[in-house]
This record gives C-alpha cells, structure tokens and sequence, in this order.
C-alpha cells in the first residue's frame, strides 16, 4: 500500500495520536462493505469502534487498527504523519475484555520487516504470552507492512534525494518507540491505576534493540521487558559490530562446509561461473559472486545451512546439466534474499548502531576490505591467487555493502538515498546509559552464544549496564530461537517470575 494513496486524518494535538478514522474495505464472510468516510469521533475509544475489521483466527479474535503518528515527534510544527498499522488480537472467549487485559506489544526484527499476521496463536509464543493474561498487540514498525512503507515507489514523492534521505531518517527506533507510546496511550486510555496503563514488551532482534530504547525514553510506561537475541551493543557507530561478527561467520562457514563438504567444490563451481557470466534475475537484479555469497545470512537461523545446501545444490545441478542457471534456481535465490522487498534493511541496517553523530559510512565494507577481504573472497582471479587457491569460498552474513545498491534492482532506485544515508552525522542517542543503570522495570533477555547477527560477548555488556536485567546465555538455538521452540518465551517469564535464580 502506498502511503500517497492513504487518506489523511487530523491531528488534535501537537504530540497526540489519532486513530485513523478511514480503513480499507472490510471485507466480512458472507459480504463486501463500503469503506467509511464518516469521522470517527474523538469520544469514542479506540477499543470501542464498531468500525474496525476483525475476524478470528484459531485462538484469537484479530482487530486490524490504524493510528496516524507524527514523522517527527520531536518538532510539533512539523505537521506530517505517518500511518501505523497494528494486529490487536484478543485470546477467544475474553473479547469483552479488551478495557481491562493487559496489553503485550511484540516489536519484530529487521530493521525493516512487519509483523505477519499468525496463522494461529494456539502454539508458540502467541500462546505462552496469552496463558499468562495478555492481550497481543503486533506492530508493524513505520516504513514496514502497512506502516507507512518504504520503497522507491513510496519514496519519490517526496521530491529530491536530499527531501527523500531526510524523510527516511525519522525511521529509527526511536521514532518507532515513540509511536509505540502513542499507541498505548490511545488503547490504555481510562483504565484507572498507572499500572494497567503500562504494556509489556517482547522484542526479536532489532524488536530487542528498541525495546532498549523504550527502557531508556519512557520506562514508567513498561511492566515488564522479554529480549529474544536483540540486546543491543551499546555503541556509537558500528565497526565494533563487524570486528565481532566476521569472525563468528568464519566458524558458521567452517561448520557448514564439515557438514556439506562437497558444496566446496560446487559453491568454487558456481563463484566462477558468476565471475565469467552477466546473470540476470527475474526482476532485473543481477545474480554477481558477492550476491551469493549473502547467501549466508541463512547461516544465523535454525535450519540455515540445509537451505543453503538446497540452493547450492540446484545451481551446481543446471551447472553440470545445462551450463546455465535455470529460471526456477535464480527465482529461488531472490526469494531468499529480502533486500528489494524490505529495502529498510539495508539502507538504514547500519544507521541502527549510530549515535551521537557518527555515520555509519558503510562499515561492514571498510572492516571486511581492511581485516578479512581475502577470507570472504569473491573475484575468481584473486580467489585463485590465495595461499590455498583450492579453499572454500566463503559466505557472508548479516551485512551490507554500496555494491548491492548495484546488484539488487529496488535498490538501485534507492542508491542516492542510501549513499546520503550512510554519511549523515546527524543521528541523535538511542541510549541513555544512565536511566538503563537505574532501571526498575523487570528484564529477562536470552542472547545465544553462537549468534552472528547480534555478538554474544557485546550483549553481555550491554546486560550488565540494564539494572535488574537477567541475561540467559544459550547454545541451544540460533538467532531465530523465538520461532523455533515456545521453551524460549516461557523461560523468559519464568525468569521474571523469579522462578529461576541460578544464572
């Protein structure tokens, strides 16, 4: 959805959150009804319109809920907005309810993804987070999903690159947690004690990054903080990040070459076909060496290096069979690579760990030409002219480089946005180390020990600088823990609960 194509609303106060008052088409079992025009009046609680489209799903009651926030919180005479989009889903059987449950805001991972509407909240962490009295509520982050996205198609509206670039800064996590805060004003509006004013938090990743950033700006709002593999390092500009990380991506490729060692031969194979051929992809991007080999970010989930596996494993067959990529192989690259459809993540990926007025000027890029170029290799001629010219070429991981503003074809619409971007001085503080020294409210984070989106050993330190934290260190998962198995979440609120001491 494109944000020109949103109906404006009003904002009555500088700072205040309106709900939206025009939503999309609902569309109801048995008929189609006409999209509302009618205001909504500023008497009725948000959690009381009969206007909202809602439907069930198995477990839950799903309310889907538009709020029109600030772009920039910071200045009231800036009077544009943005539209966020929220998933409220109410456990079946307590929908009358929803004044008095208390809320659970998940904030997702990225930066740059939205929420997916569950298939069920009967498992997972849908389902420990109900069992234990909350109503949910997922946010699709701004620029992301529904919220106000961005695309280049999104973007050019706002005129020039500098307008564009400008426009895009107030994308961070502090905007995003000031939206947040918006919102639960908006939704917690009338209950009578402070505490049933206040929301728990559960963020993935990045959703773990902004959670930090919530504790630091508004921490009488929180009840309690849930941390999934996202305890931020607390950093000014991220080469930190990627001294930390290339090495954990050295051993992520040592392990998936021990466990699939004829993919040395077949990944050699395809880097120096990608070397010698202009592969195109469906959608106009171009399939170079360094592209593929991004394909190890896959390398950071449970189940990544099977799915690798499979890709390599198909391109290596066309190889053999028809000297060529097929056009089913190369669909099945893109799809895994998310840069074009999210380009958030990209574009602001590295700005999420800049402050105090550092840019980012393409870290991961400067770390790896200046420590590791000749381990993640991708030239064929240079990768013949190593020690051990016979090696396996190496994947990358979670890092992003100007090149790509090249070779994926969404970005490339975005390339002088993203170059703008990276050498901005102007990102503000995300942190406040000493409110998180004092903090009061109730942390439970799980960081796990082989992570290499998020280093173990700079979350640790970062646990240690939140008062009251409980860090649980873990082996047992990968970064995508949270999705995998639901003893994540119900051992974060048993630590909250105090029921585990020994760690």
């Amino acid at each position: 959805m494109s944000i020109h194509n949103l109906p404006k609303s009003t904002v009555a106060q500088s700072g205040s959150v309106q709900p939206s008052s025009v939503q999309p088409s609902s569309v109801q079992p048995s008929s189609v009804q006409p999209t509302t025009t009618q205001p909504i009046s500023a008497d009725i609680h948000e959690l009381d319109r009969t206007d909202i489209e809602s439907y069930y799903i198995p477990g839950g009651k799903v309310y889907e809920r538009f709020f029109d926030c600030p772009l920039d919180h910071q200045q009231t005479a800036d009077t544009r907005q943005v539209r966020v989009f929220a998933r409220h889903i109410v456990p079946v059987g307590k929908e009358d309810q929803m004044h008095s449950l208390p809320f659970i805001v998940y904030l997702q991972g990225g930066p740059g993804f939205e929420c997916s509407l569950p298939s069920s909240v009967k498992g997972g962490w849908y389902a420990t987070a109900i069992s234990e009295g909350f109503q949910l509520l997922l946010v699709d982050q701004r620029g992301t999903g529904l919220s106000a996205p961005i695309s280049a198609h999104t973007l050019v509206q706002h005129g020039s690159t500098a307008a564009q670039a400008e426009y895009v800064q107030h994308f961070r996590a502090d905007s995003i947690v000031r939206d947040c805060e918006l919102i639960r004003k908006a939704l917690c509006r009338g209950r009578t004690s402070a505490a049933s004013q206040k929301v728990a938090l559960l963020g993935q990743s990045f959703g773990g990054f902004c959670i930090t950033t919530y504790l630091s700006l508004f921490p009488n709002s929180i009840s309690r903080a849930l941390i999934t593999g996202g305890v931020p390092p607390l950093l000014d500009s991220p080469d930190a990040v990627y001294h930390a990380t290339y090495p954990r991506m050295i051993t992520r490729n040592q392990q998936y070459y021990a466990k699939f060692p004829r993919d040395i031969a077949r990944v050699r194979t395809i880097i120096e076909h990608l070397n010698a051929a202009d592969v195109v992809l469906p959608d106009g991007g171009c399939l170079t060496a360094r592209r593929f080999q991004q394909l190890g970010i896959s390398f950071g989930r449970t189940g990544g290096f099977d799915s690798v596996h499979r890709l390599v494993l198909r391109a290596a067959s066309d190889l053999e069979t028809a000297g060529s990529l097929s056009v089913s192989a190369l669909t099945e690259i893109a799809a895994a690579q998310s840069f074009d459809t999210n380009p958030l993540y990209c574009i602001m990926h590295e700005s999420i760990y800049c402050q105090n007025g550092n840019a980012s000027r393409w870290a991961a890029h400067r770390v790896r030409e200046a420590s590791f170029a000749s381990t993640f290799e991708h030239q064929w001629d240079r990768i013949l002219q190593r020690s051990d010219p016979a090696a396996p070429v190496y994947f990358t991981g979670e890092s992003v480089y100007p090149w790509m503003l090249d070779d994926y074809a969404e970005l490339r619409r975005l390339k002088d946005v993203a170059l703008s971007l990276a050498e901005y001085t102007g990102w503000g503080r995300l942190y406040d180390t000493d409110v998180l020294a004092a903090n009061t409210v109730p942390v439970a984070a799980v960081s796990y020990y082989n992570d290499m989106f998020v280093d173990v050993g700079l979350s640790e330190r970062t646990a240690q600088t939140i008062a009251g934290c409980h860090q649980w260190i873990t082996n047992e998962f990968h970064h995508n823990g949270l999705g995998v198995s639901s003893h994540v979440p119900e051992y974060l609120f048993r630590l909250l609960k105090g029921d585990i001491t020994d760690l």
